[in-house]
Protein backbone atom coordinates (compact mmCIF):
# COMPACT_ATOMS: atom_id res chain seq x y z
CA UNK A 1 0.00 0.00 0.00
CA UNK A 2 1.13 3.06 -0.79
CA UNK A 3 1.01 6.20 0.60
CA UNK A 4 0.67 9.88 -0.88
CA UNK A 5 1.41 12.95 0.66
CA UNK A 6 -2.37 14.41 0.69
CA UNK A 7 -3.36 11.48 2.55
CA UNK A 8 -0.74 11.90 5.37
CA UNK A 9 -1.32 15.50 5.52
CA UNK A 10 -5.10 14.81 5.77
CA UNK A 11 -4.26 12.21 8.54
CA UNK A 12 -1.96 14.96 10.44
CA UNK A 13 -4.88 17.36 10.25
CA UNK A 14 -7.70 14.94 11.87
CA UNK A 15 -6.35 15.46 15.68
CA UNK A 16 -7.48 19.26 15.80
CA UNK A 17 -10.39 18.90 13.59
CA UNK A 18 -11.69 15.69 16.25
CA UNK A 19 -10.98 18.81 18.88
CA UNK A 20 -12.84 20.92 16.99
CA UNK A 21 -16.08 19.37 17.05
CA UNK A 22 -16.67 19.25 20.82
CA UNK A 23 -16.56 15.18 21.08
CA UNK A 24 -17.19 14.56 24.94
CA UNK A 25 -13.78 13.64 26.91
CA UNK A 26 -13.43 10.97 29.01
CA UNK A 27 -13.50 12.05 32.66
CA UNK A 28 -13.06 10.33 35.54
CA UNK A 29 -15.64 11.19 38.23
CA UNK A 30 -14.59 12.98 41.45
CA UNK A 31 -13.28 11.22 44.22
CA UNK A 32 -15.55 12.38 46.82
CA UNK A 33 -19.50 12.27 45.95
CA UNK A 34 -20.63 16.25 46.73
CA UNK A 35 -23.94 18.66 46.04
CA UNK A 36 -23.05 21.67 45.38
CA UNK A 37 -19.31 21.21 46.65
CA UNK A 38 -20.32 19.82 50.02
CA UNK A 39 -19.93 16.23 51.06
CA UNK A 40 -22.44 14.45 52.84
CA UNK A 41 -24.88 17.47 51.33
CA UNK A 42 -23.24 19.47 54.53
CA UNK A 43 -24.24 16.69 57.18
CA UNK A 44 -21.69 16.15 59.91
CA UNK A 45 -20.02 13.03 59.07
CA UNK A 46 -18.69 12.54 62.95
CA UNK A 47 -21.96 12.99 64.30
CA UNK A 48 -23.15 9.61 62.79
CA UNK A 49 -20.56 7.75 65.27
CA UNK A 50 -21.27 10.69 68.49
CA UNK A 51 -25.16 11.43 67.98
CA UNK A 52 -26.21 7.92 65.62
CA UNK A 53 -27.76 10.75 63.55
CA UNK A 54 -27.37 12.59 60.81
CA UNK A 55 -26.92 16.19 62.22
CA UNK A 56 -26.71 19.58 59.88
CA UNK A 57 -22.69 20.66 59.88
CA UNK A 58 -21.91 24.76 60.13
CA UNK A 59 -19.91 26.70 57.59
CA UNK A 60 -17.84 28.11 60.47
CA UNK A 61 -16.97 24.67 60.82
CA UNK A 62 -15.48 23.04 57.61
CA UNK A 63 -12.57 21.37 56.13
CA UNK A 64 -11.71 20.54 52.75
CA UNK A 65 -11.26 16.85 52.04
CA UNK A 66 -10.58 14.93 48.65
CA UNK A 67 -11.90 17.77 46.80
CA UNK A 68 -15.16 18.65 48.66
CA UNK A 69 -15.97 20.58 51.60
CA UNK A 70 -16.83 19.06 54.82
CA UNK A 71 -18.99 19.96 57.59
CA UNK A 72 -19.13 19.88 61.24
CA UNK A 73 -21.77 20.20 63.99
CA UNK A 74 -18.62 21.38 66.39
CA UNK A 75 -15.27 22.35 66.37
CA UNK A 76 -14.21 19.53 68.39
CA UNK A 77 -16.03 17.19 65.36
CA UNK A 78 -14.39 19.37 63.29
CA UNK A 79 -10.62 18.14 65.00
CA UNK A 80 -11.97 14.54 64.92
CA UNK A 81 -12.49 14.51 61.48
CA UNK A 82 -8.96 16.57 60.67
CA UNK A 83 -6.98 13.80 62.96
CA UNK A 84 -8.69 11.14 61.38
CA UNK A 85 -10.72 11.52 58.14
CA UNK A 86 -10.32 8.10 56.72
CA UNK A 87 -12.40 6.85 60.12
CA UNK A 88 -14.91 9.47 59.81
CA UNK A 89 -14.90 10.00 56.34
CA UNK A 90 -17.84 8.27 53.98
CA UNK A 91 -16.55 5.06 52.19
CA UNK A 92 -16.42 4.92 48.67
CA UNK A 93 -15.94 8.47 48.56
CA UNK A 94 -19.48 8.93 50.15
CA UNK A 95 -21.03 7.00 46.98
CA UNK A 96 -23.45 4.23 47.59
CA UNK A 97 -21.96 1.92 49.13
CA UNK A 98 -24.29 -0.84 48.13
CA UNK A 99 -23.90 0.32 44.19
CA UNK A 100 -19.87 0.25 44.86
CA UNK A 101 -20.41 -3.38 45.39
CA UNK A 102 -22.55 -3.53 42.19
CA UNK A 103 -19.43 -2.14 39.86
CA UNK A 104 -21.18 1.37 39.39
CA UNK A 105 -21.86 4.62 40.96
CA UNK A 106 -24.79 6.37 43.07
CA UNK A 107 -25.88 9.89 44.52
CA UNK A 108 -26.41 9.65 48.14
CA UNK A 109 -28.27 10.49 50.51
CA UNK A 110 -28.19 11.40 54.41
CA UNK A 111 -30.73 8.87 55.95
CA UNK A 112 -29.42 6.22 54.61
CA UNK A 113 -26.03 5.20 56.64
CA UNK A 114 -24.33 2.59 57.99
CA UNK A 115 -21.96 2.69 60.55
CA UNK A 116 -20.02 -0.85 60.66
CA UNK A 117 -16.32 -1.85 62.03
CA UNK A 118 -15.88 1.90 62.79
CA UNK A 119 -16.83 3.02 59.33
CA UNK A 120 -19.33 5.02 57.69
CA UNK A 121 -21.17 3.61 54.80
CA UNK A 122 -24.02 5.43 52.63
CA UNK A 123 -26.60 4.54 49.97
CA UNK A 124 -28.58 6.18 47.34
CA UNK A 125 -31.54 5.47 49.40
CA UNK A 126 -33.24 3.80 52.42
CA UNK A 127 -34.27 0.51 49.79
CA UNK A 128 -30.99 0.50 48.63
CA UNK A 129 -29.74 0.51 52.60
CA UNK A 130 -32.39 -2.93 52.90
CA UNK A 131 -30.08 -4.45 50.08
CA UNK A 132 -27.07 -3.40 51.59
CA UNK A 133 -27.62 -4.76 54.86
CA UNK A 134 -28.35 -8.18 53.77
CA UNK A 135 -24.43 -8.94 53.52
CA UNK A 136 -22.47 -6.15 54.69
CA UNK A 137 -19.32 -7.66 55.03
CA UNK A 138 -19.68 -9.23 51.30
CA UNK A 139 -20.92 -5.91 50.03
CA UNK A 140 -17.58 -4.45 51.83
CA UNK A 141 -15.50 -6.98 49.73
CA UNK A 142 -17.00 -6.52 46.34
CA UNK A 143 -17.58 -2.53 46.39
CA UNK A 144 -13.61 -2.33 47.91
CA UNK A 145 -12.83 -5.16 44.48
CA UNK A 146 -14.30 -2.25 42.59
CA UNK A 147 -13.07 0.75 44.14
CA UNK A 148 -11.66 3.00 42.68
CA UNK A 149 -11.31 1.80 39.11
CA UNK A 150 -15.57 2.99 38.95
CA UNK A 151 -14.65 6.15 39.34
CA UNK A 152 -12.94 6.19 35.92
Amino acid sequence: MTTTRRALLGLLALPPVLAATGLPALAAEPETFAVDGLAIRGIDPVAYFTSGAPVAGSASHAVTYKGAEWRFASAANQAAFTADPEKYGAQFGGYCAYAASRGYLAPTVPEAWTVHDGRLYLNASLRARELWLQDVPGNIAKGRANWPGILN
